[in-house]
């Protein structure tokens, strides 16, 4: 799924190190979303616990995906749909509270984040499973400023079963791609713990969340190198940690050798440039969500500016990756990251206190 695919930008995978002898995680596999799912569970319960409890884990990830499909039918569409031929529409109250999620984030990442840009998305030939190598025309993207959809002009008037939605412009269209993949990792995590799971690693493309331990000792995660098979530095995450990154090598296409990737601008209309990629990591409520979301305002920002942007949004732990390799990292990640040679050499690393 194209539009949930927009967070596979940096995978994160769990560091398979083990010594002859030690105890594996009981591993499950799907693909969900439009990327490689990876539930480990490290508890010492019966298999058939861990078993049932990841199906219900993968069952709502699939839920999830039927449910907010950007471009083929779904909930999602028939909204979009209905904001474009001006009519009224009644939403769940799941689509209702992910819809005033949203709205906060855009307007705490001062519309940065706006999942009301689906038309510019679409525009940009991001609404597919493959990308065509084709600019949108200028005009086109002029008449999408000109108008300029957002999800802060999405009105939700809220009812017992759920809420009526329309908005003032006929031309936002909704796309979940930045979020839905976070709101999962919060889901996944709730479930498990209701299960009696506390210990695991939760990776949707490369948003993980960790639970626990493994075994009594931290989950570690790599973070890959922007433009290198291989990973640029390894994490150890604690319990209730997220980590996500939003980058420009996995979802993008080139036009005379230069690179569009699907983070877009909603302020020029075009993808933003001059960063390869944005990690982070938080924890506390609602981690797995924030953790997806937040990268894209900070990735977007610009070079002069990000780091405001992350103030902005109460981040501490941020690693920052410059368009020609160079990486800067708060004080906060600094020393929690270990960085990982490449032909020899470090990268050229700059530390912000």
């Amino acid at each position: 799924m194209g539009g949930l695919r927009a967070c596979l930008l940096v995978t994160l995978i769990a560091l398979g190190l083990m010594a002859c002898g030690e105890k594996k995680p009981i591993t499950s596999e799907s693909f969900v979303f439009g990327t490689r799912v990876e539930v480990q569970v490290a508890e010492e319960v019966p298999e058939a616990q861990v078993r049932a409890a990841v199906a219900q884990v993968l069952a709502e990830f699939d839920r999830m995906h039927r449910t907010y499909h950007a471009w083929q039918p779904s909930e999602l569409t028939r909204l979009n749909d209905a904001i474009a031929a001006g009519q009224r529409i009644h939403v769940s109250q799941e689509m209702a509270s992910l819809l005033l999620e949203a709205q906060q984030f855009s307007k705490s990442s001062e519309g940065l984040f706006d999942p009301g840009i689906g038309q510019l998305i679409a525009l940009w030939g991001f609404h597919a499973d493959s990308y065509a190598a084709q600019l949108p025309e200028p005009s086109a993207i002029k008449a999408w400023l000109k108008n300029h959809p957002s999800i802060a002009q999405i009105k939700i008037d809220a009812d017992d079963a759920g809420a009526w939605v329309s908005s003032s412009n006929t031309q936002v269209a909704l796309d979940f791609g930045g979020s839905l993949k976070g709101t999962a990792l919060d889901r996944a995590a709730a479930i498990l713990r209701a299960a009696g799971l506390n210990n695991a690693l939760i990776n949707i493309g490369g948003n993980v969340m960790a639970l626990g331990t493994r075994y009594g000792s931290p989950w570690r995660v790599a973070i890959q190198a922007p433009r290198y098979a291989g990973p640029l530095a390894v994490l150890e995450l604690r319990d209730g940690e997220a980590t996500g990154t939003s980058g420009d090598y996995q979802r993008y296409f080139e036009v005379e050798g230069k690179r569009y990737p699907h983070l877009l601008d909603p302020r020029t209309g075009y993808p933003a440039s001059g960063v390869q990629a944005v990690t982070i990591v938080v924890d506390g409520p609602d981690a797995g969500v924030r953790s997806d979301v937040l990268t894209k305002p900070v990735f977007i920002a610009g070079d002069s500016a990000w780091k405001a942007m992350a103030q902005r949004l109460a981040l501490k732990s941020v690693l920052h990756v410059w368009d020609d390799g160079t990486v800067s990292v708060t004080a906060n990640l600094a020393d929690r990251l270990k960085f990982q040679p490449h032909d020899g050499k470090l990268p050229d690393i700059r530390r912000i206190e």
